[in-house]
């Protein structure tokens, strides 16, 4: 069968996250999936150098976005979702189970009184199965809990965008260990992700590459299946959560987790300015473990 879509990868190798533009060949519409807004944590300053990459090319492939998806609430990037939609429109969506993710996050950083933990900040939230269009091509959100509450893989025209849910084989998968996070639903996900066909081409949101190979983002469901080092056929949920926890309890809290999650739940907002109208971010201290 001919494609019915193009998928452009954008590789930002400061965070390690792939975001992507997936475009209708027949219309011209597109989503842009998870976008990076750059941060610099010795300056506290943002920067869009990453988002305008996808921007030119929007520009240039004359594509009109229609929506702009993210997968999770990232703990690892800010998003750039409302930078995107500042300046080529779409709506911005996330699946429904964010409210659980804000719920939380909203207590940790003791954000505003105005903050409402319901996923007003998002202009969609998608349930479980539910299916729109990118242009004249049928999609389908699937949520994929375990990582986080409110994971959501996207599937478009035998193409699945997984966001952390799933490594390149040769890393493995998600960590569990967030708040919320779940081994066991994780793992759950993961073999309703590999239930699909065999041929379906699977990208990812981040690659961390082992010594001697470059980046990488795509794979198939059958490679996963045959080949990943966590969750291959045959490895038991069990056996698969046991190794979750052990592996997470070495693993470090990500570099940018306080500054982007307080971003990422206000759907790639901001927080407001203060009377002085400058923006702050908030650092709770001793509020979550310490780095291994």
């Amino acid at each position: 069968m001919s494609r019915r879509i193009l998928v452009e990868p954008f590789f930002d190798p400061k965070t390690w996250t792939v975001s992507y533009v997936v475009s209708d060949k027949a219309s011209g519409r597109a989503a842009v999936i998870d976008p990076v807004l750059d941060f610099e944590m010795k300056s506290g300053s943002t920067s869009t150098e990453s988002a305008d990459k996808v921007l030119a090319y929007l520009r240039d492939k004359r594509l009109k976005v229609q929506w702009i998806l993210e997968t999770h609430a990232h703990a690892d990037h800010l998003s750039a979702a409302r930078y995107i939609q500042q300046e080529a429109g779409g709506l911005v969506a996330i699946g429904e189970h964010i409210r659980e993710v804000q719920a939380v996050f909203k207590k940790l950083y003791n954000l505003e009184r105005n903050f409402l933990p319901d996923g007003s900040q998002f202009d969609h939230l998608f349930k479980d199965g539910e299916v729109f269009r990118i242009g004249e091509v049928e999609a389908t959100a699937l949520l994929v809990p375990g990582h986080t509450p409110a994971d959501m893989a996207y599937l478009a025209d035998g193409d699945v965008f997984v966001g952390d849910t799933l490594f390149m084989p040769d890393v493995g998968t998600a960590r569990a260990d967030f708040p919320g996070g779940d081994a066991h639903a994780l793992y759950r996900s993961i073999r309703r992700i590999l239930d699909l066909p065999p041929q379906t081409r699977m990208y990812v949101c981040h690659d961390y590459p082992p010594k001697g190979r470059g980046p990488q983002w795509e794979t198939t469901v059958a490679e996963q299946r045959a080949k990943n080092v966590h969750v291959h056929d045959g490895v038991s949920e069990d056996e698969f959560v046991a190794m979750r926890k052990a592996r997470d309890a070495t693993l470090e809290v990500p570099t940018l987790i306080l500054p982007s999650i307080q971003v990422n739940v206000r759907a790639g907002h901001l927080p407001p300015a203060d009377d002085n109208g400058v923006a702050y971010l908030r650092i709770p201290l001793n509020a979550l473990p310490r780095t291994k």
